[in-house]
């Protein structure tokens, strides 16, 4: 029987051979997920085949994660902050970047997501109840009971990925001069207080949701975008410019270290801007997919826009308004990316791109040293983007985008001065001392470098390759 068998598979490839076992489990899993199919085999639960409860599991998922994807951008801002500040500052702006994230994971689930979601015993103008995720009704934070609604777990991870974002903004408009403790302090109190409760007026069932037939702010062009910049544009402005930022009440330019990682940092803010806007549906629709496009569009035509719009005012193109350009799409269409036709989405975009070049200027002309321009961005375009709401989405009335924008921007800003003057006071100033900016905040503040001895060792060899190309050369050593 055996001498048969070799007889017969001799005329057969090795790898023929060898695929006889694969062929047999696949045969097999075949046979058990046709008894898995069956009825009459392995007893199926009830949710499972209940559309409803398959929806929410795909709203569960599909959250997830996009909230992922939000929390991926504390990555693009650290990038983003690093490549254009001075690598003397790049530690303590990644620790900044790093560190944002956690507090303010922190803060608001003990208190800042019951101040904005919160309905035991809130009202119009702030949640309340459910303090620390203690309570485990849904309607404690505005939520329907799961499959209907999302779990709170998820709920609350999406939302602090989108309150750490707006504490991120401020941090690229304060660079190179605040100290780490007065940052982290305000970083606190801005996710935990402030921004929460002006996103209850929008997002928790407050009084902007029935101003003039209701506030529209899909993803936060105004409650996160416009809520950081005025955060950070209060920021700077208290704390002053760089030293020798301006010279004769003219603007020097400071450049950045690495705009390599500076583009990588736009470019991981561009994907995680697909869980930022889609994500916002708050459910797994196919509207997440016209979201999606929407929100490239608007970014597209912004990078676009600012990389010609910088080359004709300055005579060459620059690669930080190509950048900025970009973020200034993003920014703009978030309030109405489930709202607007494309067309109106590549406007709004290039609107933005041609805005963020004037408003860089702007900030330099009046001495607001913003040096990653997170006020032009954050701000300026988080308030056009809420506008383009009013002007291109026929249902929304443009009389509530204003209110919305400025009954936000002036709490935002009345808050966000009592924090940092309060800060101010406990910590005997919010600024490093002028010894300490000169040297680097990574020295003053951390005790180390970003790039201990590469950037020496390579400065030393370019030297030393000039010398001795100067001394080939005849040129004489001074």
């Amino acid at each position: 029987m055996f001498d048969r068998l070799q007889s017969v598979t001799r005329h057969f490839p090795k790898y023929w051979l060898a695929c006889i076992p694969l062929i047999a489990l696949v045969i097999g899993v075949w046979d058990l997920a046709a008894t898995a199919a069956d009825p009459q085999g392995i007893e199926i639960p009830d949710e499972i085949t209940d559309p409803a409860y398959v929806q929410g599991v795909l709203n569960t998922v599909w959250i997830l994660v996009a909230s992922v994807l939000v929390i991926f951008m504390n990555a693009g801002f650290g990038m983003l902050e690093t490549g254009f500040c001075r690598q003397k500052n790049a530690v303590n702006i990644l620790s900044k970047n790093l560190i944002v994230f956690a507090l303010a994971t922190v803060a608001y689930w003990a208190i800042g997501f019951s101040l904005m979601y919160g309905a035991g015993n809130g009202n119009g103008f702030i949640g309340f109840g459910g303090w620390f995720l203690s309570s485990s009704d849904p309607a404690s934070y505005g939520l329907d009971p799961f499959p209907a609604g999302l779990p709170i777990s998820v709920s609350f991870l999406f939302q602090v990925a989108f309150a750490a974002t707006a504490a991120t903004i401020v941090s690229g408009a304060v660079a190179e001069r605040i100290k780490y403790s007065s940052f982290l302090l305000f970083s606190l109190l801005l996710t935990a207080v402030s921004y929460p409760i002006s996103g209850h007026w929008v997002w928790g069932g407050g009084w902007l949701g029935n101003v003039f037939g209701g506030f529209h702010d899909f993803a936060g062009s105004t409650v996160v975008h416009s809520v950081g910049g005025w955060a950070a544009l209060m920021g700077a402005a208290i704390l002053g410019p760089r030293i020798g930022k301006y010279e004769d009440g003219e603007p020097r330019a400071i450049p950045g270290h690495n705009m390599s990682i500076a583009t990588l940092g736009c470019l991981i803010l561009w994907i995680g801007w697909f869980g930022f806007n889609p994500g916002s549906e708050l459910a797994a629709t196919s509207n997440i997919a016209y979201i999606a496009v929407t929100t490239n569009l608007a970014a597209a035509a912004g990078g676009v826009t600012g990389t010609f719009t910088s080359w004709f005012k300055d005579g060459k193109p620059d690669l930080s308004m190509s950048i900025n350009g970009i973020l200034a799409g993003l920014v703009g269409i978030t309030a109405g990316c489930d709202a607007m036709p494309y067309w109106a989405a590549v406007l709004t975009g290039a609107i933005a791109g041609i805005i963020v070049v004037f408003s860089v200027a702007f900030f330099d002309s009046i001495q607001i040293d913003d040096p990653v321009g997170a006020t032009s961005v954050h701000l300026v375009n988080g308030i056009w983007g809420t506008l383009a709401v009013g002007i291109f989405d026929g249902g929304t009335n443009i009389m509530a985008q204003i209110v919305g924008i400025l009954s936000i921007g002036g709490f935002t800003v009345l808050m966000s001065t009592i924090f940092w003057y309060a800060i101010g006071a406990v910590t005997g100033g919010i600024r490093v001392t002028p010894e300490e900016e000169m040297e680097g905040l990574d020295i003053g503040e951390h005790g180390m470098e970003a790039y201990h001895g590469f950037l020496k060792e390579s400065e030393m060899g370019a030297t030393a390759s000039a010398v001795t190309g100067n001394v080939a050369g005849g040129s004489e050593l001074i």
